[in-house]
């Protein structure tokens, strides 16, 4: 962790007390329900998690399944080969099994999640008693916690069993099962879990915890594995077992009501600082569950299941990023196979840039840092593997000297794969830079941001090429997954000049390295610019592929905008300072399109609403969000469905109905901040309101509108900075202290 416990809870206490006033009343029902168990895991379990640990939740009465994962339990290694298939993937922890026997003539069964506490329960009847099942996964108890109760005392009779992964046995002792075993890798793992029951008794047979005539029982599972983020020690630590049973003792030592109520404190202090309200659904959309609901969505408007998607991926994100965990992967953090699609690995030609995209402005910053993390504890090997790699040798022949690349695909354990995505270390770049922006924690850019932007700046001043003009190009470059490898792509261009403009950024606060600084800038300055093609749209490659079917064409339906990069996530080209650039961006956006015939996946249709929100097209992005709800891109539980299962998807639809609501951008020459307010409110989002979005700058927003007009916004100053509030054609100069709140009306007065 960056951040040491003691700074960790200043910090926290600091984001507590930000201002998350809320005066609409609230239409927010953000539950996830259904009238029937899950079936397939991925697409219908519930997902729990504690940003390490977590479940899917299936819900079956006779036979409860939670899907287990601890996000450290990898196979794989350093992988020097860096062929794909020898990686490594992510694995499965295993599957804890709750029977019920004779639970099968049921009635009026409910299963549902609770973003607004994090609770996924299970409801039902059988032979006249109510039945009930809650679980949750506490980051404060840093356990899996299940509650199993009736109505009637004594009703509670079955068995528990624990099915590892990798086929490890259980040892039972007691109320104790005991999971231990170790991957080919040499990776260790330990999983326990503890029943306590109320009344009746709990026996031991056949690898199996019998529980009779229970009136109540309470399930603590607990899991680890002895991986740490630091190559020097191999990525390997102290065994988890002495830690696992730690933590099973201290949570079965607080009982549920307290492990509850701990983490729906913990929880909400994370998941409550912003609220949405977009409008009400009618009652027949409220009325059905959300396998039926969702499909209706293309016929009819549905504004609260919008705002549950929003606050969707604000909850997973705080399920599988927390301060300590390792980042959100391909799954997030949910997983039932030890053979994953793509391994569910960490994709960096846009997926694990994604699934971060909404934690600033969504007000999440805390759950960025594991990806800071991460990548700081592989740099030993990925610079070890990038100054030996012959794919990554210079116009002059020469491997590189200095700094570190990444591939497409990689591991937890320094290991990559697939071929290499010279500029993925620029994008990451981007996030470091980003945290800062929004939380202007200038240790953290000194200590953390800034030298890894720097050694990357030092690897492309190495590796760009000049053409005959003295411009500049990334050589042999590629658009992610798509058209040829060549020099000058567009992906490439904008991903190193953003780079380096951040860069320089960052040398101006800091007061740093003034003759670098300028030979950066100077390297922006000659970087080939994305131009306009025959047909007004924006070239993928430096030069029109006039001859090439379907590249650099209107026909060209590829699931990648990878040449929109400068539009967003990056700021390079935008309406109002590149304005012809920009419409040539939107010729390209909307040639794409979402064809039926085209292969855009759910991504695609989030990084769309995010492009067309920074161009200021609303109805658009609209189009990508309703989208978003058909059979085709999510699944029945919302997880995105690439397919399969994906959660990038989850991610960047927060990341662009936020933007729907607030841009900002980085000061200009007098150092103010800008804010724009409302940028690409759609027709159907008639009246509402936002509180707790978060602007660059350290500024925290609250919004309120009618008839799509701005009727109110707040502004709290959370740095100290001066900022620019504009809303249509109306502007405010803004100049007030850290911690202040300025209210302003329609007319920004």
């Amino acid at each position: 962790m960056f951040l040491s416990p003691r700074k960790f809870s200043c910090f926290l206490v600091l984001f507590l007390s930000v201002f998350c006033k809320n005066d609409f009343a609230a239409t927010e029902n953000l539950v996830l329900w259904y009238d029937r168990p899950a079936k397939q895991v991925m697409n219908e379990g519930l997902p729990i998690g504690n940003g390490r640990m977590g479940a899917l939740v299936m819900g079956e009465p006779e036979r409860e399944r939670l899907v287990l994962n601890e996000d450290s339990l990898w196979t794989g290694g350093t992988n020097p080969s860096g062929k794909y298939e020898s990686m490594g993937a992510y694995q499965t922890l295993g599957n804890l099994f709750v029977n019920f026997p004779g639970h099968k003539n049921i009635s009026d069964y409910r299963r549902e999640l609770d973003l607004s506490d994090a609770i996924t329960s299970v409801n039902y009847k059988n032979d006249g008693v109510q039945y009930k099942r809650e679980f949750l996964c506490s980051a404060v108890a840093q356990c899996l916690v299940g509650r199993l109760t009736a109505d009637k005392p004594g009703t509670l009779s079955g068995s528990i069993e624990a099915e590892d992964g990798h086929q490890a046995k259980g040892e039972l002792s007691g109320a104790n099962i005991v999971v231990s075993g170790t991957l080919a890798n040499g990776m260790q793992y330990s999983w326990q879990v503890l029943v306590m029951n109320e009344g009746g008794k709990l026996t031991v047979s056949d690898n199996k915890l019998f529980f009779q005539n229970c009136d109540a029982l309470t399930i603590l599972v607990t899991a680890g594995t002895d991986y740490v983020a630091d190559s020097t020690k191999g990525f390997h630590d102290r065994l988890p077992q002495a830690r696992v049973t730690e933590q099973l003792d201290d949570a079965s030592s607080l009982g549920y009501a307290a492990l509850r109520e701990a983490h729906i404190k913990d929880y909400q202090a994370l998941f409550e600082r912003v609220k949405l309200d977009l409008g009400q659904s009618n009652d027949r959309q409220k009325s059905l569950p959300m396998d039926k609901r969702k499909l209706l969505v293309a016929q009819q408007a549905d504004p609260e299941l919008e705002v549950l998607l929003f606050q969707y991926g604000r909850y997973l994100m705080i399920s599988c990023s927390r301060p300590g965990s390792l980042p959100a992967n391909l799954q997030g953090l949910w997983n039932d196979r030890n053979d994953p699609a793509w391994h569910s690995d960490y994709h960096t030609n846009i997926n694990i840039q994604m699934n971060y995209w909404p934690v600033e402005v969504a007000n999440l910053p805390e759950c960025h840092l594991p990806l800071f993390e991460l990548v700081v504890s592989q740099l030993p090997d990925w610079r070890e593997a990038t100054h030996s790699a012959d794919d990554l040798k210079n116009a002059n022949g020469e491997l590189p000297r200095r700094g570190w690349a990444v591939r497409t695909s990689h591991n937890i354990s320094g290991g990559m794969g697939w071929k290499w995505d010279k500029t993925a270390n620029a994008w990451y770049c981007q996030h470091f830079w980003e945290h800062y922006l929004f939380t202007q924690d200038r240790d953290f850019l000194q200590k953390v941001a800034y030298p890894v932007m720097k050694e990357v700046c030092e690897f492309w001043e190495d590796q760009l090429k000049a053409l005959p003009d003295g411009r500049l190009v990334v050589p042999n470059g590629w658009s992610p997954e798509h058209g040829p490898t060549e020099d000058g792509v567009a992906y490439n261009q904008q991903i190193v000049w953003d780079l380096f403009d951040n860069y320089v950024s960052a040398c101006d606060v800091l007061g740093a390295d003034r003759e670098y600084r300028d030979k950066i800038a100077a390297m922006r300055d000659k970087l080939v610019v994305t131009r306009a093609g025959s047909w007004g749209q924006l070239l993928e490659w430096m030069e029109e592929k006039k001859n090439q079917k379907e590249l650099d064409t209107p026909e060209d339906h590829h699931r990648h905008t990878s040449h929109l990069f400068a539009v967003f996530p990056g700021h390079q080209f935008s309406p109002e300072q590149t304005p012809d650039l920009a419409r040539a961006a939107k010729v390209s956006l909307d040639a794409r399109g979402i064809a039926a015939n085209s292969d855009v996946r759910e991504w695609s249709l989030a990084w769309r609403a995010a492009l067309y929100a920074r161009l200021r097209d609303a109805e658009n992005a609209y189009v990508m969000l309703k989208d978003m709800f058909t059979s085709r891109n999510t699944c029945p539980n919302l997880f995105g469905l690439h397919p399969p299962m994906q959660i990038d998807g989850n991610f960047g639809i927060t990341a662009a109905m936020a933007e729907m609501l607030l841009q900002s951008n980085k000061p200009g020459a007098d150092g103010t901040w800008q804010i724009d307010l409302l940028p690409a409110l759609p027709t159907e989002w008639k009246d509402g309101a936002v509180s707790g979005l978060r602007a660059r700058g350290g500024f925290e927003l609250a919004l309120t509108w009618k008839d799509r007009q701005l009727v109110e916004v707040e502004v709290k100053n959370l740095a100290g900075n001066k900022c620019r509030v504009r809303y249509g054609e109306r502007v405010a100069e803004l100049r007030f202290a850290a911690g202040q709140t300025k209210k302003l009306n329609q007319n920004l007065q």
